[in-house]
């Protein structure tokens, strides 16, 4: 409940969100040495319908999975009572609700793997070194538990190195991928935070001081993310929302919002509420296609050719545009051309790079 990561990660609607929170369900009834709320069936159900959600669940199992198997006694029994018909009953249903969707026999599970591992369509979103989750990615998302972890680590190695080996097998899978993003590797949280507790209930002198060092730690860089760093792409929406309540006429064209940011920066109609005319700079995947170029790529290549082959008559131009300040310098001459004025400046981030800026201005045609 301290964890600084959680309380970023897990109050946004990801799947990684619900992935860990079933882990946490599932270790409870999972049979580690000493448990006294075990159940086989309890703990596979909440693994399946994790794997539902995000099939990525099933790398943070596998190693406890094998190990349940290779410690029960009754190795078949497990298999044709509990692992066959949960993992078959889970995968039905899975088929049977997209069936129903998707309007034809749709396996996501699949298709899932085919897209993000064989196709590499994770890898257009951006990649990063092998050693990312080892250097930066695993000390960033446990923060200031990470001492903790390792002294818990040592003491606990023997009556856990279950749960030590799953985070360790699971950040070494997720290394081989190129595509690398810190929630990947929440669903491992709470397997550390056993070795944690493990620390703290050692501490025989300093326990108090521990606990209340990991709460102002965490609370710091919670508050902060959570409410300050990169808050300017929710507080824009706000200002496109009053646009809402413009009634477009003879002298007031009807409100149109392009925004020129990198694809996906904002949310859009989830936050708006009405049948505002929006657009953004597209960047869906390369399926293959040959001389894939994605438009918010060539929009960033020349700003301003884009612009006016995009728009070239008065007439098809945008009302408002939403952009980051480091854009600004770019397509100066043609805000100033096209009779662009700036009407709010908003703050998004302390740590401005690369495409996203410190600010994000809306500019009002007039």
């Amino acid at each position: 409940m301290v964890s600084w990561f959680s309380w970023f990660c897990c109050t946004r609607t990801l799947t990684n969100s619900t992935e860990t929170i079933l882990t946490c369900l599932a270790l409870y009834y999972f049979p580690l040495p000493g448990s006294k709320t075990h159940s086989s069936k309890k703990y596979l159900a909440l693994v399946s319908l994790a794997v539902i959600v995000r099939p990525t669940a099933l790398i943070v199992w596998f190693p406890l999975l094998m190990h349940h198997f290779w410690q029960e006694e009754h190795k078949l029994r497990l298999v044709t009572h509990n692992y066959i018909p949960i993992g078959t009953l889970a995968l039905v249903i899975s088929a049977l609700i997209d069936c129903v969707f998707y309007k034809k026999w749709t396996l996501v599970q699949f298709n899932f793997l085919k897209l993000n591992i064989f196709h590499g369509v994770a890898d257009f979103y951006g990649s990063h070194p092998w050693h990312w989750y080892f250097s930066q990615g695993f000390a960033v998302v446990i923060g200031p538990h990470l001492p903790f972890f390792l002294h818990g680590s040592i003491l606990a190695f023997r009556k856990y190195k279950i749960l030590l080996a799953a985070v360790v097998w699971t950040i070494v899978v997720y290394s081989f991928l190129p595509h690398k993003e810190f929630r990947f590797i929440y669903p491992v949280l709470p397997f550390c935070m056993v070795f944690c507790g493990t620390s703290l209930a050692h501490l025989t002198t300093r326990r108090r001081s521990a606990a209340a060092f990991l709460l102002v730690a965490n609370l710091i860089p919670a508050l902060y993310t959570g409410l300050v760093h990169q808050r300017g792409t929710l507080d824009v929406m706000i200002h496109i929302q009053k646009l809402c309540d413009v009634k477009g006429n003879s002298t007031q064209p009807q409100p149109d919002v392009l925004f020129l940011m990198p694809c996906h920066s904002t949310p859009f109609y989830s936050h708006i509420h009405c049948p505002l005319k929006m657009r953004f700079l597209e960047c869906p995947p390369d399926l293959g296609e040959e001389g894939y170029f994605d438009e918010s790529d060539r929009f960033y290549e020349d700003p301003l050719l884009w612009l006016r082959t995009s728009f070239p008559y008065k007439s098809s131009l945008p009302t408002h545009l939403v952009l980051f300040n480091v854009l600004e310098k770019d397509i100066f001459a043609f805000l100033q051309r096209n009779e662009f004025v700036r009407t709010a400046e908003i703050f998004h981030t302390h740590f401005p790079e690369g495409k996203v800026g410190g600010s994000i201005f809306i500019y009002e045609r007039h």
